[in-house]
């Protein structure tokens, strides 16, 4: 015969300790890091923004004689917002798709032993300081690709791009738009072959197990998956391309003006380009209107970026849903 106990009605399962909400010292200190490294950004931002706010605003209502002939600071600067733009998508034109070739190569393609140096040399180019590459075209590249101006012009001439008189000299947009091209692709191409790596092996190689080519795997299953990344990379270069001073200074000769041509001795600047090459030989009011060209371009980089994040924060919803 066996006899059953029953458990008294208000009994309750044991207690688990809960673990959530504890957190050790190491915890404490990695976030009270991480949150003073956040906010030393935002607050650097904002002095950067005040300075320039505060010291530049005299320079928006100066004197005609400060703004170079244009006779306002919107005259002098809407050139100059175009030139840094043009220079520097131009410069992506001609980056970007070397750049994703070249990461594709390293992730996809290239064995190991060519893989690993070839990965090196290019993020070694981005340790290239900009005086140098500034140097190189303007004494070396810009001889060197008359011939190119040349041909564009006799082939091309029809299009706006290409109908002016090419430089004797090859100091162009083009040139600068060259050198600049190269020293945003170790950015665009480091950042584009982590992503690339990244791709889950499992859709690549159900990819291939449906029959699909090399090139399909990568259309179908690595760029879906790296879009998002791939613009911020992007960005990230164009981001450098806009502020870039010292190469484009050095290379071109130019001044503010709104041109289409890209071969001829006639090139637009850029803001950056301005203010290295005017701040020296100045009065505190020409200063003024300089820092308030700065204050532009820091706003049009701050937009930049944020219209990057927001594209990249749009693919991610999308690809979510």
């Amino acid at each position: 015969m066996t006899s059953t106990v029953d458990a008294p009605p208000d009994a309750s399962p044991p207690e688990i300790p809960e673990l959530e909400g504890k957190t050790t010292v190491g915890d404490r200190v990695f976030r009270a890091l991480a949150v003073a490294a956040g906010s030393l950004i935002m607050i650097a931002l904002a002095a950067v923004f005040i300075f320039l706010a505060i010291e530049g605003a005299p320079g928006f209502t100066a004197d005609e004689q400060h703004y170079d002939g244009k006779g306002s600071f919107i005259g002098l600067v809407v050139p100059l917002v175009f030139g840094t733009t043009y220079a520097a998508v131009l410069a992506l034109l001609i980056a970007v798709p070397f750049a994703i070739g070249i990461a594709l190569f390293v992730s996809h393609y290239a064995p190991r032993r060519v893989a690993k140096p070839l990965g090196f040399v290019i993020d070694l180019l981005a340790a290239v300081p900009s005086v140098v590459f500034g140097l190189w075209g303007g004494l070396a590249l810009g001889p060197y690709i008359r011939p190119l101006h040349e041909w564009l012009h006799n082939t091309l001439g029809f299009l706006p791009f290409f109908d002016g008189q090419p430089s004797a000299t090859g100091r162009t947009l083009l040139t600068a738009s060259i050198v600049l091209a190269i020293m945003i692709l170790p950015i665009i191409t480091a950042l584009c072959r982590e992503i690339f790596s990244q791709t889950p092996t499992l859709h690549e190689e159900a990819a291939l197990a449906l029959g699909a080519t090399r090139w399909e795997m990568i259309r179908y299953a690595v760029f879906p998956y790296a879009r998002s990344g791939m613009v911020s990379a992007i960005m990230l270069g164009l981001g450098r391309a806009l502020g870039e001073t010292m190469a484009v200074a050095m290379v071109l000769s130019s001044s503010p003006i709104i041109v289409l041509d890209i071969i001829t001795s006639d090139n637009p600047r850029t803001i950056a380009a301005h203010i290295a090459q005017n701040y020296k030989e100045t009065t505190p009011e020409k200063v003024a209107v300089l820092i308030a060209c700065g204050l532009v371009l820091f706003a049009f980089t701050f937009g930049v970026n944020a219209l990057a994040r927001w594209i990249v924060g749009r693919g991610e919803r999308k690809q979510a849903a």
